[in-house]
């Protein structure tokens, strides 16, 4: 996380006025795969008109939960950044123990999905504690660190050379996980490792929100640097 001061109780106050409106919600939690969206698509994702959504980005860009990216006569709106989605990732995350998530769907993101533009889930976690646990990754006091071990590993693996040279130039943070509550890898690093596995192939996104499928030949590639699973995928 930042430096930057910590929030009063009215910019608390703020935050939670801009969370509890259902529609507003709903369009953070479709950014929350590290998209950029349209307004038009965001209207219809939380089923207002184009004035009532206009209304609403306007409140949560003010509100610094979006940031807005202008091409040409074109305007996307996305998530201000990976702390907002670690935000809502841990606003999402149960206060009491419930049952397993019980449908494919919901099965599926559980294992693998996006955290923003970061790997989380089942295979997140395990990747995060198994790096840790050989050494390959390195929790410094600014956040995580590849180590060059980790760096020659994931080449290893199969990942591309050069890819890997680049992860050794960022920093990421642990990130707690809202479905499994364990850390896996966030920030910039963590977003360039899911980068770069999508690819090299090991992950694919799925054909709608934010579940990722790892390949067969990922799940081998994965396995090489000790990630096991306690359920399959």
């Amino acid at each position: 996380m930042s430096d930057a001061p910590a929030m009063t109780r009215y910019q608390l106050a703020e935050v939670g006025a801009l969370l509890a409106e259902p529609a507003r919600a709903a369009m953070l939690l479709a950014l929350s795969d590290g998209t950029a969206r349209p307004a038009g698509e965001l209207a219809r994702v939380a089923g207002v008109g184009a004035a009532t959504a206009s209304a609403h980005l306007k409140r949560l860009l003010d509100g610094g939960l979006l940031a807005l990216h202008v091409q040409g006569r074109h305007r996307y709106y996305r998530l201000a950044d990976d702390e907002v989605s670690a935000m809502l990732e841990a606003l999402a995350m149960p206060r009491t123990r419930s049952a397993p998530p019980k449908t494919s769907a919901d099965a599926a993101v559980r294992r693998a999905r996006t955290c923003y533009r970061h790997l989380a889930g089942q295979l997140g976690v395990a990747l995060c504690e198994s790096l840790l646990a050989r050494d390959y990754l390195e929790a410094a006091s600014e956040g995580l660190r590849l180590l060059p071990a980790g760096a020659r590993a994931l080449t290893e693996a199969g990942l591309e050379l050069e890819a890997t040279g680049q992860l050794l130039r960022l920093h990421g943070r642990g990130c707690l996980d809202w479905t499994e509550r364990r850390l896996h890898v966030g920030g910039p690093l963590g977003v360039a490792m899911t980068s770069a596995m999508l690819d090299a192939g090991w992950l694919r996104r799925a054909a709608q929100g934010r579940a990722l499928v790892p390949s067969a030949d990922g799940l081998r590639c994965l396995s090489s640097l000790g990630v096991r699973l306690d359920t399959p995928l």
